[in-house]
């Protein structure tokens, strides 16, 4: 289990004792583990802890209001309004401002977390799923622009990998902490829980600095989309591939508690748990790598290890098999995360990072949503089903790697 009180008390001793000066563009005077970087990686943990907590629970959650062959929608309308919002969150991030939006997603969760308890039918709580999903539709855009903003290119992938530990922290202490507290009291509790932690990440922005320095007030013009605001053409390759490895990541979310309840694991958050601190084993490293090597090359080996992965997971129908298939599970995700958000920065302007991250993470909720509604609809609460659905995601991984193999031999020809 994560030590929370110490990993947060490391974070801030370390950072306390680092340059808080603005970041400059080399790396002797900008190291970037500074104040701003720990205040950012802090309120994403909490963040992440808050809206993940509640995952494992939900299903059953559910089925008990009666709604449980609505299952596929608990996570398909969370990411649906979520990529919907990606647009909005990476132009008003590129003109507002990287700390407003981010606190536009921890304000939703704070918020959600209140409304479960009283909207109690299966209509009120789909529509919580709906507008809790704004939440990460602002947070991780303007997350990403913020840290591009004060570190210097050439530590992008290790300081997206640092990050990304901290929010797959809070991915691994929420579903097992949201699970601990319904095992022991009620899920109204563990709703007020997730708001507690939404209400610290708030705090926590409220003391960082901007980083945008041509900010304008907001106008209501802002709202109004082009499709020219929706995709940014130049990340096509990086949100493609992250479109295709997440498709997995929306069937795991659906379908992995009532295949952990099936195969003898109680507390269902057991899963998160292992593949997250997986996770953090390999971003400590992955970013770094893909710094030094190439992207290319970190996301062939995360799409590699995230095929087996799946394979472990449909193949072993076990305690042992689960628990080992999300250990592999997160190391893909730990290797692939940090190069793939740097591979979309890499491909973007700097004035234009805010649409950059919203197109790519738009790829990622379309994929997890298309993933969740595939796995709810066919599943239709039939275990024998659960392998086959894994299989078929296992097939998506493999068209990345086609794509990747032809780009390769693409960009030879021009050569």
């Amino acid at each position: 289990m994560v030590n929370f009180a110490a990993f947060k008390a490391a974070l801030f001793i370390s950072c306390l004792h680092m340059n808080q000066n603005p970041p400059q563009d080399t790396l002797t005077v900008h190291p970037i583990y500074n104040i701003q970087f720990g205040l950012v990686c802090l309120s994403s943990l909490l963040f992440s802890a808050s809206f993940n907590m509640l995952i494992p629970e939900l299903p059953s959650y559910l089925t008990s209001l009666g709604g449980s062959e609505y299952k596929g929608l608990i996570i398909a309308l969370f990411t649906l309004t979520a990529g919907i919002s990606r647009p909005f969150s990476g132009k008003l991030t590129d003109k507002v401002g990287r700390v407003p939006i981010m606190a536009i997603g921890s304000i939703v969760c704070f918020l959600c977390g209140f409304l479960y308890p009283v909207l109690t039918t299966v209509s009120g709580f789909l529509l919580l799923r709906l507008i809790h999903g704004f939440s990460t539709g602002f947070k991780p855009t303007a997350t990403a622009a913020y840290v591009a903003d004060i570190v210097p290119k050439e530590r992008w992938g290790e300081a997206l990998g640092m990050h990304g530990i901290c929010f797959s922290t809070g991915m691994a202490i929420g579903p097992a902490l949201g699970s601990t507290i319904k095992l022991y009291s009620s899920m109204d509790v563990l709703f007020y829980a997730s708001s507690a932690l939404a209400l610290l990440s708030i705090v926590i922005l409220m003391n960082m600095k901007e980083t945008l320095v041509d900010k304008e007030r907001f106008q209501w013009s802002f709202l109004k989309i082009s499709w020219a605001d929706v995709f940014d053409r130049q990340v096509f390759p990086a949100a493609l591939i992250t479109f295709l490895s997440y498709i997995s990541y929306g069937t795991i979310l659906t379908l992995i508690p009532d295949w952990s309840d099936y195969l003898g694991l109680t507390n269902k958050g057991t899963f998160f748990m292992v593949f997250t601190i997986s996770s953090l084993l390999v971003r400590f490293v992955a970013g770094k790598v893909s710094d030094q090597y190439g992207r290319v090359k970190v996301i062939y080996a995360g799409l590699v290890l995230l095929l087996i992965a799946l394979i472990i997971i449909g193949f072993f129908e076990s305690v042992e098999g689960i628990i080992s298939g999300a250990f592999v599970y997160g190391i893909s995700l730990g290797v692939l995360s940090p190069a793939l958000n740097a591979w979309t920065i890499d491909f973007s302007k700097p004035n234009e990072r805010g649409k950059a991250m919203a197109t790519m993470y738009i790829a990622l909720e379309a994929a997890i949503g298309g993933g969740a509604l595939f796995a709810g609809w066919y599943y239709q609460d039939i275990i024998s089903r659960i392998p086959l659905i894994i299989y078929s995601s296992a097939i998506v991984i493999v068209l990345a790697l086609l794509y990747l193999v032809w780009r390769g031999l693409h960009l030879r020809k021009k050569l």
